[in-house]
């Protein structure tokens, strides 16, 4: 049996994989090594190659035999004459979560910093066509969409690591015939035959009575993805219509058919939260024209106003009022209040001066506001109604010169706080956050 199965090309770089789609520049490559079958075999077979390899473990401590399945791997890498890195977990998970979730989320994080760490922008997994099959029947019985019946990606790329499965369409059984045929040591993890974790008893009760499903639901997963493809590119479209950063046209989304309404909205509140099915449904359900509503969501709130959907993150309540020193060009981050003040060189504008000594802090209640030099001062909820601004975006922040008004999150600079003609000045203006990754510039911290 040739180095295995055809899934890679000879050569000291790695190039575009076949089965991967990863177009990668380093000759490093990094394969996620547990020290099992599945593992073991790719790393035997991925070091044959000739080029630079790194094999990566992930010490869970939950195992009593940790330590050893850490020396085994490390032994083993080093007669492949691979590198080697292991991380260690720490911490545990918390009382009624799940083990499985626990380990998965900190292996993930660990491979990830320890690929980024050696310089590897290649990360390969041992994933084959039965974990596939797995995935899809669990994320079915959960009652998943689109994107989780989709499974597990043949690559994805994740903060420059391009995290590969060139064996996701290959029967097991192969991976054992070429491990067996080429005398490869493995760890039996005792863990898989736990009937308490859902994927052993897949491996237990399903996958013996119908040992023809595991191709079946591997075709069914990739006939997913490419639906979730398609839906993710109609999407696109249409939000290209409906939609800003901040705003979705509810009544343009409305006007589409129930299911190309519902692929829209998902798609535009996966920018801003991780929403859940019950939400979009409810949310397209309960809309009613003109109306003024919220709904909650992870991490913040939905408002429907004016017929636009927004998305406004969770502020903190209370806070307190700081000094801050904009008196230079630039985009000040504010945390805890959703946005940023963006300094520019502008006229009419503030003087420096007076930008160095500011206060920012919540709206009190009896603050006014002059929207233009020739306007007389306003109360700022009245200003906010003229201005359209959203009744979730009038708390601030805003920023003042002893009692002196200056700016104010939404409504922009005060007439009253412009600096003279001959004065140096800096223009104010407020981005929600939501907009801040559509420009770039020099980034200060409020001092």
């Amino acid at each position: 049996m040739n180095s295995p199965f055809g899934l890679f090309m000879p050569g000291k770089r790695p190039g575009r994989w076949p089965g991967t789609d990863c177009s990668v520049e380093t000759d490093l490559v990094a394969v996620a090594f547990s020290g099992g079958l599945d593992s073991t075999a790719l790393l035997h077979a991925t070091a044959r190659l000739g080029m630079r390899v790194l094999a990566l473990h992930v010490h869970h401590g939950l195992q009593q035999q940790a330590d050893d399945w850490a020396a085994h791997c490390e032994r083993e890498a080093r007669a492949l004459g691979a590198g080697f890195a292991c991380t260690r977990l720490t911490g545990a998970p918390a009382p009624g979560d799940s083990v499985e979730a626990w380990a998965r989320e900190g292996r993930h994080r660990a491979l990830h910093q320890m690929a980024r760490a050696a310089g590897a922008d290649l990360l390969l997994l041992a994933h084959h066509r039965q974990d596939q099959a797995e995935t899809f029947l669990l994320q079915a019985m959960r009652g998943a969409g689109l994107a989780g019946l989709a499974g597990m990606p043949r690559a994805q790329w994740r903060d420059g690591v391009c995290w590969a499965r060139p064996w996701l369409d290959r029967p097991r059984a192969l991976i054992r015939a070429y491990a067996e045929q080429q005398g490869l040591r493995w760890i039996e993890d005792p863990s898989n035959g736990d009937g308490r974790f859902a994927r052993n008893r897949l491996r237990q009760a399903v996958w013996p009575a119908f040992p023809a499903a595991e191709a079946g639901l591997a075709q069914a997963a990739r006939w997913v993805q490419q639906a979730d493809a398609l839906a993710a590119e109609v999407a696109a479209e249409d939000l290209a219509r409906l939609a800003s950063a901040e705003r979705l046209d509810l009544t343009q989304l409305a006007a589409l058919s129930p299911a190309r309404a519902s692929n829209a909205l998902r798609a535009w509140l996966a920018t801003h939260t991780a929403a859940p099915a019950s939400l979009v449904e409810r949310l397209l359900a309960q809309w009613r024209p003109g109306a003024t509503q919220s709904w909650p969501a992870p991490g913040g709130a939905l408002h429907a106003y004016r017929d636009g959907l927004y998305w406004s993150a969770q502020v903190p309540q209370g806070q307190a009022p700081m000094p801050v020193d904009l008196s230079r060009p630039g985009l000040y981050p504010q945390p805890g209040w959703g946005g940023a003040w963006l300094v520019e060189a502008a006229a009419p504008g503030i003087a420096t001066a007076r930008l160095a000594r500011l206060v920012q802090r919540a709206r009190g209640g009896a603050e006014q506001f002059q929207r233009a030099p020739a306007s007389v001062p306003r109360g700022v909820k009245k200003a906010c109604q003229e201005a359209g601004l959203p009744p979730w975006r009038r708390g601030g922040p805003l920023l003042f010169d002893g009692d002196l008004l200056v700016a104010m999150a939404g409504l922009g600079m005060d007439a009253r706080a412009f600096a003279s003609q001959d004065e140096p000045q800096l223009s104010l203006r407020w981005l929600d956050d939501s907009a801040l990754p559509q420009r770039e510039g020099a980034m200060h911290s409020a001092a």
